[in-house]
C-alpha cells in the first residue's frame, strides 16, 4: 500500500475524469443529434461548447457534493447511490436549461435516455474502480488505544468498514508509555479513543515523529479549537475562539434565507401535505398534527408541528424516542417517517421564526435534561435556533449517541456559513431514501444514550463478535471483527 500511496490522488483523479468525460460525451451526442434542431435556436460552435461545458460543470459539482468521487472512502452502495443521485440532479438541471434555451417545453425522453445509458455505464465502472482500489489499498492494520471509557461503540462503527479499516489489537493506556510506543510502531495506523489529554499529546507527537497515520476521536474542546482564527500580531501564534454563536449579519442573512425557501417549499409541498393529512385522518380519525414542546435558541421553547406518525396513545407511559420496529408507528406513519415527510409541517415553524431550516435537532426538555445529567455541555447546541435539518441529521443517524450528535452540532455552530447551510440542504436530499437515517433506538432505550456495558481494563483485549457486543478476553486474539 505504501508503494501506491503517492499515486492515490492521481488514480482518484483519473477514475473521476473518465466517468465525467463519458457522461458529458453522451450528453453532447444527444445535444448535437437532437436538441440543437429541436430547439430551433441557431448556435455557433462556441455556443455548443458552452452548453456542454455547463453540463460537465454541473455534473462535477453535484458528484463532488454527494460524494460520488469518494470510491475508496465511502461504501460501495453509497458511492453508487451518490453517482445515480448526481446524474438525476444534473439531468434535471440540463433539461431545464434546454427548455430555457428553446423558450418552450421540450421532450423529456432524450434526457431519460441519457440517464438510463449513464447508469448502465456508471455502475460497472464504479464496481471496477472499487475492485482496483481494494487491490492497491488493502485495509489499514490498526491499533486502538483506549482509556476507561468503553470502546464498544467506536469499535462497532469501525468494524462496519473492514474493507478500509481493520482493528487488529487494542491497548489500555495503563500499560505505560514505553509499551504504548513500542506497540504503535508495529502498526500502520493508530486510533486514539477519548484518552486523557496529557497522554494523548504524547502519543500524537510520537506518531507524528514516526510518520504513523493517526485517527483521533475529538473532544468538545478540540471542536471549539478547530474553528479558531489565527492571530498574527505577535511573534507567537495565537488562536482566537469568539464562542458567541452567529454574528448579527449572519442571523439576518439566515433568517431571510429561511423565509424565502420555506415559503417556496410550502407552495411546492402543499399538494403532498394535503394528501398526507387526509391519509393520517382517515386511518384512525385522530388528529392530523403531532404537537410537542421543544427547545430552541438560548433554551427557549416552541410548539413543533409534525404529521402524526404514531398512535394517539403512544406516549401514555411518558416521552421516549422511537425504537426499531416500534409498534406505536401506524402504517401511514411508517411510510411518511421513512421519507421524512412527517417533518414538512415544520416549514410553518420556520416561517414563524421558531426554527431555522438548518440547525441542531429540536429536543424535548425532559430528554435534554436526562442527557445533561451525564453531559452538562449539552446546552452548547442552543447557541443557535433548532433546525428542520442539520449537520448531525445529514452525517449522523436517528439513533446516533447524543454525545456524538453534540459534537456534530457544535461543529456546525462553530463553522457556520451561508454556503454551509446550502450544502446541508442539498445533502438532505441524499438521505431521504437511506433507511439507517430513520432507524430508531433499541427497544430497551428511552433516549439515544448507550449504557456502559463493561468497564475497560488494562491488559484485556475486547473482541467484537457478530452479535455486535464487546466481549472481554484474556487470549491474545488480535482481530477485532
Amino acid at each position: 500500500m505504501q508503494r501506491f500511496n503517492q499515486y492515490k490522488r492521481i488514480i482518484t483523479f483519473l477514475q473521476s475524469a473518465v466517468i465525467i468525460g463519458i457522461e458529458t460525451f453522451i450528453f453532447s451526442v444527444v445535444w448535437y443529434g437532437y436538441y440543437i434542431e429541436a430547439t430551433g435556436v441557431p448556435f455557433w460552435r462556441r455556443g455548443n461548447w458552452a452548453v456542454i461545458g455547463f453540463y460537465a460543470l454541473i455534473l462535477f459539482l453535484f458528484t463532488q457534493l454527494y460524494g460520488g468521487f469518494k470510491i475508496g472512502y465511502l461504501r460501495l452502495m453509497d458511492v453508487l447511490y451518490s453517482q445515480i443521485l448526481s446524474l438525476i440532479c444534473t439531468n434535471i438541471a440540463a433539461f431545464l436549461l434546454v427548455c430555457i434555451i428553446a423558450r418552450d417545453y421540450m421532450s423529456v425522453i432524450p434526457i431519460l435516455q441519457i440517464t438510463l445509458v449513464d447508469a448502465t455505464i456508471v455502475i460497472p465502472w464504479i464496481l471496477f474502480c472499487k475492485w482496483i482500489y481494494g487491490k492497491l489499498y488493502p485495509p489499514h492494520r490498526m491499533l486502538l488505544i483506549y482509556s476507561d471509557r468503553d470502546p464498544d461503540n467506536l469499535v462497532k462503527k469501525i468494524s462496519t468498514r473492514q474493507d478500509k479499516y481493520l482493528i487488529e489489537d487494542m491497548i489500555h493506556i495503563d500499560e505505560g508509555e514505553e509499551k504504548l510506543k513500542a506497540k504503535v510502531l508495529q502498526f500502520e495506523s493508530v486510533i486514539i479513543c477519548d484518552i486523557p489529554t496529557g497522554m494523548r499529546n504524547i502519543i500524537l507527537k510520537f506518531c507524528f515523529q514516526n510518520a504513523v497515520r493517526t485517527y483521533t476521536t475529538p473532544k468538545l474542546s478540540d471542536i471549539i479549537m478547530m474553528s479558531s482564527t489565527n492571530i498574527h500580531l505577535f511573534d507567537t501564534p495565537l488562536l482566537l475562539s469568539k464562542n458567541q454563536g452567529l454574528l448579527f449579519e449572519q442571523k439576518i442573512a439566515k433568517r431571510a434565507f429561511d423565509m424565502i425557501i420555506s415559503l417556496f417549499g410550502c407552495i411546492i409541498a402543499a399538494p403532498i401535505m394535503l394528501v398526507i393529512a387526509l391519509l393520517v385522518k382517515l386511518y384512525d380519525r385522530g388528529p392530523v398534527f403531532y404537537k410537542q414542546e421543544r427547545l430552541t435558541f438560548e433554551g427557549g421553547t416552541f410548539t413543533v408541528l409534525k404529521f402524526r406518525s404514531m398512535r394517539v396513545d403512544s406516549e401514555e407511559k411518558g416521552a421516549r424516542l422511537a425504537t426499531k420496529h416500534d409498534t406505536r408507528v401506524t402504517p401511514v406513519g411508517k411510510v411518511i417517517r421513512n421519507l421524512h415527510l412527517d417533518e414538512l409541517p415544520q416549514l410553518f415553524n420556520v416561517i414563524k421564526g421558531d426554527m431555522s431550516l438548518v440547525g441542531p435537532r429540536p429536543e424535548r426538555r425532559e430528554i435534554a435534561d436526562q442527557y445533561k445529567m451525564s453531559m452538562p455541555e449539552f446546552d452548547y447546541r442552543l447557541k443557535v435556533k433548532a433546525g428542520l435539518t442539520g449537520y448531525a441529521q445529514v452525517y449522523g443517524k436517528y439513533n446516533t449517541t447524543p454525545y456524538d450528535k453534540l459534537k456534530m452540532d457544535l461543529y456546525y455552530i462553530q463553522n457556520y456559513s451561508f454556503w454551509f447551510d446550502i450544502k446541508i440542504l442539498l445533502l438532505t436530499f441524499k438521505i431521504l431514501f437511506q433507511k439507517e437515517n430513520t432507524e430508531g433506538v433499541e427497544s430497551w432505550q428511552v433516549t439515544a444514550e448507550k449504557p456502559k456495558r463493561l468497564k475497560a481494563k488494562p491488559g484485556k483485549i475486547y473482541v467484537l463478535k457478530e452479535s455486535h457486543e464487546i466481549h472481554e478476553s484474556d487470549k491474545p486474539e488480535k482481530q477485532a471483527r
